[in-house]
């Protein structure tokens, strides 16, 4: 839940700032400060206050993420609402976050675009920040509704997605090729950033118990990307996106 919105920040920088801007990379470096200074802030002012260590309490099972539905109704007609956060800080510390990160946004990305983002319409200049304003309350309900599923399950579900967002973006930039790859520094900044996803995927099934057996997991980490430019001269993907573009 940390890293969705970086992963969303840099998805709609990319997706906005058009081929000839020069200002995605800064936006990405600045996507990323931001996210990263919000951390160590938030970390700072949980428990204990000033430590970049937390007081947890251990999970045990999905019940403990949803306390408050298991208040007490003595009579069956009035509801106590006495229940505390079984998981604490694991759920709420996630919604402090997102408002420092929301914060920080708000506080330097706005100038940053209107300096450097010249490329650019003016109408199109603040789209990416138009939808993080967006995305952070959807991220928020997420937390809030599927905060215990996701705890259990975020390994798998960031491995897929990290693997369908590798494919459908190496074809819609027209990429079949290793020399296509190294034409533009941002596409190897997009190719680096899902490769730290695939790791961090891979570690967080493996947990690494068994340092000597798990760690050579970790080889695997640029097979998908491997495997796309060896196949897609056979799946030609720029001659699928013209077709489609003229409605074939």
């Amino acid at each position: 839940m940390a890293m969705l919105p970086v992963v969303l920040h840099w998805f709609f920088i990319e997706w906005y700032s058009g081929k000839k801007s020069s200002s995605a990379l800064f936006q990405h470096i600045t996507a990323l400060f931001e996210c990263s200074v919000a951390a160590i802030v938030t970390l700072l002012v949980s428990d204990p206050v000033g430590s970049l260590c937390i007081r947890s309490c251990k999970v045990v099972m999905l019940s403990d993420w949803y306390t408050m539905l298991y208040n007490p109704s003595p009579d069956y007609i009035t509801t106590i609402h006495c229940t505390h956060e079984a998981v604490y800080p694991l759920y709420t510390i996630v919604f402090i976050y997102y408002a420092f990160c929301l914060v920080l946004m708000m506080l330097l990305r706005p100038l940053l675009v209107k300096k450097i983002a010249c490329g650019l319409g003016k109408s199109d200049r603040f789209k990416s920040i138009y939808a993080a304003l967006y995305f952070f309350p959807i991220l928020t309900v997420l937390q809030a509704v599927g905060g215990g599923l996701l705890y259990y399950a975020f390994p798998y579900i960031i491995l897929v997605l990290s693997l369908v967002t590798l494919a459908v973006y190496m074809s819609a930039s027209e990429v079949e090729s290793f020399k296509d790859l190294l034409l533009r520094k941002k596409r190897l900044v997009v190719l680096f950033s899902h490769w730290l996803l695939h790791a961090y995927g891979i570690i967080s099934i493996s947990k690494l118990d068994k340092l000597e057996e798990d760690l050579p997991l970790l080889a695997l980490v640029p097979t998908p990307a491997l495997f796309y430019l060896m196949t897609a001269k056979y799946t030609e993907p720029s001659r699928i996106l013209s077709e489609g573009a003229n409605g074939h």
